[in-house]
């Protein structure tokens, strides 16, 4: 991923309390040889500890294809992307231009975790990364916790495997015109405000946020 420095997280924290609000990515694996790449979309439960990076947990069917795929290579990135937003070029033109000079563009926020991945077949390891899973996603409970061997869902470990992610490497990018001048970023953020589409919303507020911090207001 293409990080030029105007689209850099501003420090650490930028990307964790993102990351933090996001439970749902890609994980991409190299393919076996002849094979192109694999993708698998998935929920997942990130946390900060252990290491400088942390971890990601989650899990998939045991007859998912990703796993001879990371017997053969354990690296894989975990891709997250949100609040992207479409930015006209009649938005973007500098001032005193015709606004059919200016440039389309594309407003989003990525973060790519480079990981190593290991498999859980333990059961019991297995029953505890799917409780911490469910924990995440349901802190108010409701659910039966996973007990191997137990009802209701002990008989149903062996029809998964789970996945920690040991996150080795981070790479964050926030793409909200950081190259543009105040003048033209404040007009996006009106015209996002005004078209209010999905993800309108939540770009501008990072654009805001990020040029608040550039100009120190």
């Amino acid at each position: 991923m293409l990080i030029h420095p105007w689209d850099a997280a501003t420090d650490e924290t930028e990307w964790r309390e993102w990351l933090a609000r996001h439970d749902f990515g890609q994980i991409a694996a190299n393919g076996l040889p002849g094979e192109p790449p694999l993708v698998q979309p998935a929920h997942f439960r990130y946390e900060e500890e252990p290491g400088p990076y942390g971890r990601v947990l989650t899990h998939l069917a045991r007859p998912n294809p990703l796993w001879p795929a990371l017997e053969a290579n354990p690296r894989v990135l975990l891709s997250v992307v949100d609040d992207y937003a479409y930015v006209p070029g009649t938005w973007t033109a500098p001032e005193g231009a015709p606004s059919g000079h200016g440039t389309p563009t594309s407003y989003y926020a990525a973060v790519q975790l480079h990981c190593v991945a290991r498999v859980v077949d333990d059961p019991a390891e297995k029953a505890e990364l799917l409780n911490r899973q469910v924990g995440h996603f349901q802190p108010g409970g409701g659910t039966a916790r996973v007990v191997p061997g137990e009802a209701p869902f002990g008989r149903m470990l062996p029809g998964i495997r789970g996945l920690v992610l040991e996150v080795t490497e981070v790479r964050a990018k926030f793409k909200y015109a950081g190259n543009k001048t105040p003048e033209v970023q404040r007009r996006v953020a009106e015209r996002l405000a005004e078209r209010a589409g999905p993800g309108d919303l939540a770009a501008r507020a990072h654009q805001l946020r990020r040029l608040a911090a550039e100009t120190g207001g």
